[in-house]
């Protein structure tokens, strides 16, 4: 990926990589793909010939994206036994597209430079993301919470953001994050 790598691209990954303490001390390749925004390669061990990959298409990278491949390693930690994970490794993250959003966008304001791409939000909230963006992150935090009591926090989840999108919009629709790290 050196030749794609960009300095704007390798600050993104550096950024993002400090959010994620429990895959501190894991080599990890990084790689490139033009077929989709991004892709996790989750090792079934974690001996010392495993490798830990993303690959990222890094035309239009976003901060959400690189934070969606590394949450998909961290669901993958659950799959490595307790005795071999880092100490610091949050708690286990369960598998599929849905929750590897919610719990990327829950861990930190950072990823939520754009909109998740498998979770359903309405029109609304998807095309005026910026002001909705820190509501949403809310709502994935309170989702969380609320899968320690339900199985269907996924779909009390997506109900909340049809609320929310009928709510007035606070800030421009244009209005951008002034607190994330955007760089040209």
């Amino acid at each position: 990926m050196r030749k794609q790598l960009t300095r704007r691209a390798l600050r993104m990954l550096e950024l993002s990589i400090s959010r994620f303490p429990e895959l501190q001390g894991k080599a990890m390749t990084v790689g490139h793909t033009r077929s989709n925004l991004g892709s996790a390669i989750v090792p079934r061990g974690d001996g010392p010939q495993t490798r830990w990959m993303i690959r990222l298409k890094v035309k239009g990278l976003s901060y959400n994206t690189i934070g969606h491949e590394l949450t998909h390693l961290t669901q993958g930690l659950a799959q490595i036994p307790r005795s071999e994970r880092h100490k610091g490794a949050r708690t286990r993250i369960p598998g599929g597209e849905k929750q590897c959003d919610i719990w990327t966008l829950a861990r930190s304001l950072l990823f939520c430079d754009e909109p998740p791409a498998y979770l359903k939000l309405p029109r609304r909230i998807r095309e005026n993301w910026p002001p909705y963006a820190g509501r949403v992150r809310a709502l994935c935090s309170a989702a969380i919470r609320k899968r320690e009591k339900t199985r269907l926090y996924i779909r009390w989840l997506e109900e909340e953001f049809k609320k929310l999108a009928h709510e007035p919009l606070r800030g421009r629709p244009d209005e951008t994050q002034g607190s994330l790290p955007f760089d040209a």
